[in-house]
Parts: structure tokens; sequence; C-alpha cells
């Protein structure tokens, strides 16, 4: 790696992946040389379709490719502990999609694995990198609103997925909490931290997954979390942040915002936008530029995304599928 560019790999070959990096290939600090894929065909493929020079068929190979300065891990979550901690057992820094792992126990073995090779470990939560939920947390941090009394957020999809598809699939760490709730969880986690008390209720399908999950998350300062998933029906995706002075609201799209009101007691609303300077709401850049200014300055995490952060995340995400009744093949009983 050199103060011009990072070398990024790529481990599969799916839509994020592929969202991921088109991003890459737009900023002119990233270099994307390498992919990998379980079949070849489609490592060659995804590798041509970006102009990426190096295409393997395996793994291992991208693992071991001391070319690259870090690793995009976009396999489903089920995988997430095999793909990292062999990109991490070779000496590559990491960069993880979320839900980082299937549960706190393989969380923590990555951590471990990561701080034990003084490796760069980050889990993917570009939400805690977007310019606009930054300011927003300021803000919070800052007294905008006073004490956080009450934290909302929901993120369901329309549906239906059929019993074939992964999110219906136990082996592949399916159902409404993992994909899609590790959102809401981590908006709460990010202003307010992890709860002291977790309650939570669930549908569940046939396979054992859950389709639609709400959990009320309770913090010893009094402060309450309303969260919600689904797979069965679609949501405004929103948030709200209540304090005892005042509310935010973000309408839609809270994990990639693009605006937020502030309403402050005796004050008129005050909208906040998002800079177009910073990109469609949908992009990835912004991970990628923190994980890139972090590997510069010689960082093994990042603050934006704590590790300490990622792994309370996922106690939570466990004690809600304890709650519900939701284990995963291979987990213990």
């Amino acid at each position: 790696m050199d103060a011009k560019s990072v070398r990024w790999g790529v481990l599969a070959t799916g839509g994020i992946a592929a969202a991921f990096t088109a991003d890459l290939v737009d900023m002119p600090d990233a270099e994307v040389v390498a992919v990998a894929s379980r079949r070849e065909d489609s490592a060659r493929a995804f590798a041509d379709r970006f102009g990426v020079p190096r295409a393997y068929g395996d793994w291992e190979s991208l693992a071991r490719d001391e070319d690259v300065d870090v690793v995009y891990v976009a396999t489903p979550h089920s995988a997430h502990r095999a793909a990292a901690g062999l990109c991490l057992g070779a000496g590559r820094n990491v960069l993880c999609e979320k839900a980082f792992t299937l549960n706190s126990r393989e969380a923590g073995e990555l951590v471990g694995l990561a701080r034990e090779r003084g490796s760069f470990l980050m889990e993917a939560m570009w939400m805690y990198c977007n310019p606009l939920v930054r300011r927003l947390k300021a803000l919070v941090d800052d007294g905008a609103i006073g004490e956080v009394r009450t934290v909302q957020a929901d993120f369901g999809l329309e549906g239906p997925f059929p019993a074939a598809h992964r999110l219906r699939d136990p082996a592949q760490g399916g159902g409404a909490l993992l994909d899609l709730g590790v959102y809401p969880v981590s908006f709460a986690h990010l202003l307010l931290g992890e709860p002291s008390e977790v309650t939570a209720r669930a549908v569940l399908s046939d396979e054992g997954v859950d389709l639609q999950t709400g959990a009320l998350l309770s913090w010893e300062s009094g402060a309450l979390g309303l969260v919600h998933c689904s797979i069965t029906g679609g949501t405004s995706v929103g948030a709200s942040v209540t304090g005892s002075r005042g509310r935010i609201d973000i309408p839609d799209g809270f994990f990639h915002p693009e605006r937020f009101v502030l309403h402050r007691d005796g004050r008129d609303p005050q909208e906040f936008l998002a800079d177009p300077a910073d990109g469609p709401r949908s992009s990835l850049r912004h991970e990628a530029a923190e994980v890139m200014r972090a590997l510069r300055a010689g960082e093994t995490e990042s603050p934006l995304v704590p590790l300490d952060g990622t792994l309370a995340v996922m106690r939570t995400l466990d004690a809600v599928r304890e709650r519900i009744g939701v284990r995963y093949p291979g987990e213990a009983a």
C-alpha cells in the first residue's frame, strides 16, 4: 500500500459485492486487484465486468495474495466466520459485511484473531460512516434534544420470499433479524450503546427463521428502544429519536437518509439535508474511505465502527434470537 492507492480484493461476486466494487472503481485512491469466488467462471465474469486483473476460483488464493492490502468479504453472513478468518489468518486486513457473523461467539473469534495478528478488521456497517448519520449522532451527543428517552427504527421488505430463498434458509442464517434487523439494532446502539435488557417476539416460518420480529431494548438510564424488522411487509424504513428537550425524525431510509428533521422545544423545525457532493444515498464509498484512511494511519480498527461495538451488537442479536427461539444449524443448544 502506498499513499496514493489501496489495493482491494473482493471475496464473493453477488449483488453487494458488485455495488461495493462499482463504488471502489470510481475512487481515485482505490484499486481492485483481485476477486475470488468458489466458482472460477463466476470470478472471471466479475473480473471482466469491473476490469479486475486477477480472478480466483477459490478463497485461499485471494487470502494468500500479498498484493492485496485489504479484502472485502461479501458472502452471506453464514460464511463470514470462515471467509474473514481465512483472510485474517493469512495476514490480510478485512472489511466484513454485516451481520458480522451468525453469533457473538463467531464475532469474538474474528476479533480475537485480528487483534492477535495486528490486522485491521471492520464490520461493513456503512450507516455509521454516512455523513448525515454522523451529523445526527453529533447533534444527539451534543445534547441537541436533551437526554435520549426513546429510539424507534424499523426495516421491512414486502416479500413474499419463497422457501428456497436465502432469507428463508436457516443454513444461511436466514430470517429478517440478521439481514434487516441488524440496522435498527445498530442504530439504537449508535445512540445509546448496549442495552441492559432485551425483550422480543417474532413470527417464525415453517423453516424456523423469523419472518417478523419486534424487540424492546432497555437501558439503565430509563431509555427504551423499539425496533422492528420484517420480510413480510414493506415499511417506511424510518426512525425517530426522542429526547427530554426535542426529537429527531428520519422519515425514510434511516440508515442512508436524504434528510432528517430536528424538532426542539420552543423552536421551528430544522431540516438537515444530505450534501449532493457526498454522492447518491446508496453509495458505499464512505465506508471504503474510512477503511483506507485507517489503513494509511496504521490503525487496526475504525473509531467509527469499533470492534467492541460490533461485538455488543452481536450480543444483542443473540439475545433477541434467544427470546424468539431461533437457532441456526450447528449452534449449541
